[in-house]
This record gives C-alpha cells, sequence and structure tokens, in this order.
C-alpha cells in the first residue's frame, strides 16, 4: 500500500561536533543495528514527509563516509559551530533554492532515538487541520522539537542566529503542542546513551 505523502520535507539537524561525548562521533553511535542518524533517517523516510534532509557540519566527511549518505540530501552548515539555528537556517536556504515549494518544514533531530515514524506522522498531519502554523512536541520544561513549521514563518527561520534555534519562534506563535509520550528524550552525554541502552534491554 503506498503512503500517501504530505508536501512537507524533514530537515535533521546532525551538524554539532558532540563535546560531552568526548572523542566520539555522536551522530555514528550503534542503535538498533544501525547508527543515530541512519535510526533517524530510516523513520523521517518511512513518514508522510515527501522529502527528507539532513544537516550536516562538524565531522561531515567521516559521516558521510561511515553512513554512506546520499549527496543529494546532504546540507552543509559552515557555521555549524554557532549552534542549532544556524543548521535550521541552512536547511531552510536550502529549500527555498530547490524548484519545489514546500508548504512546511519539519525539523527534527539526529540524537532522539525514540521518535519514530508513527509519532512524525502525528506532527506532519496536523497541518491544515488547526489554525496553528506550528506543531511543537511538549516537555516537561517548554516546547521544542520535533516541531513542523508552515511556511509562513520561513522568513522568521531565516534569521535564526542563537543556540536554542527556533524557541522564540514557538514562544511567540500560535501553536499546537503534541504529546510524545517519552519520546523525546534525547542523547546529550555517554551516560544518557549508556541508560537509554540499558532501558531500552
Amino acid at each position: 500500500m503506498t503512503v500517501e505523502k504530505s508536501n512537507i520535507a524533514i530537515l535533521i539537524l546532525a551538524a554539532g561536533a558532540s563535546k560531552r561525548m568526548g572523542e566520539r562521533v555522536k551522530q555514528l553511535l550503534p542503535w538498533n543495528n544501525t547508527t543515530l542518524l541512519e535510526n533517524a533517517l530510516t523513520h523521517a523516510k518511512e513518514s508522510k514527509a515527501e522529502d527528507v534532509f539532513v544537516v550536516l557540519g562538524a565531522n561531515e566527511e567521516f559521516i558521510k563516509k561511515q553512513t554512506q549518505l546520499p549527496d543529494e540530501i546532504c546540507i552543509y552548515n559552515a557555521n555549524w559551530s554557532s549552534g542549532m539555528g544556524s543548521s535550521i537556517v541552512a536547511g531552510v536556504q536550502h529549500l527555498q533554492s530547490l524548484p519545489k515549494e514546500y508548504d512546511g518544514v519539519l525539523v527534527m533531530l539526529a540524537d532522539q532515538p525514540l521518535v519514530d515514524s508513527a509519532y512524525l506522522d502525528e506532527v506532519l498531519t496536523t497541518l491544515g487541520k488547526t489554525r496553528a502554523t506550528i506543531t511543537a512536541t511538549g516537555y516537561e520544561n517548554g516546547l521544542g522539537v520535533p516541531a513542523m513549521f508552515d511556511k509562513s514563518h520561513f522568513p522568521e527561520l531565516l534569521k535564526l542566529t542563537k543556540d536554542y534555534g527556533a524557541r522564540d519562534i514557538i514562544n511567540a506563535s500560535n501553536i499546537k503542542i503534541m504529546n510524545p509520550g517519552g519520546k523525546e528524550m534525547d542523547i546529550d552525554t555517554w551516560q544518557d546513551y549508556q541508560e537509554l541502552i540499558k532501558r531500552m534491554k
């Protein structure tokens, strides 16, 4: 059965240097017979999104070599050290350079391995069903990604410069909040990774 696709692009943010991981490249940590990045890519591709792109920065060539990501889905963020906001800018700039015009963009991270295609589809299918132009994931301490932005927000997204990404836009907009049911956990440290591995066994 063919899945009907939404005219939405997914940006997987994977440009960080993962300094809290020591010498380890976080995007390449093992997860379910693959890596964190490839796990995110698989779920994104299985979702109802039309296209999926990966924003790389630190360790770009090494990550591409280890994962064999096709060049056409890779976006390089030369300003990756500036933080998440710069990766969103690089991603949206790339989308706007393409001949296709998307209705919106869904931003997700490579280090949230419990975010699956089912949750991404929940976020995706809200566009057009409510008056909200942003759908964001609810956290105990606020709102965050995965988050989807209607194309009307592209100009604002292109102005992002700070490390906390699109948080200001999310907090200032008419949004729909999604309950991730625990899938929102991200891996920041080696301890986070080990604890999640134990939890999944």
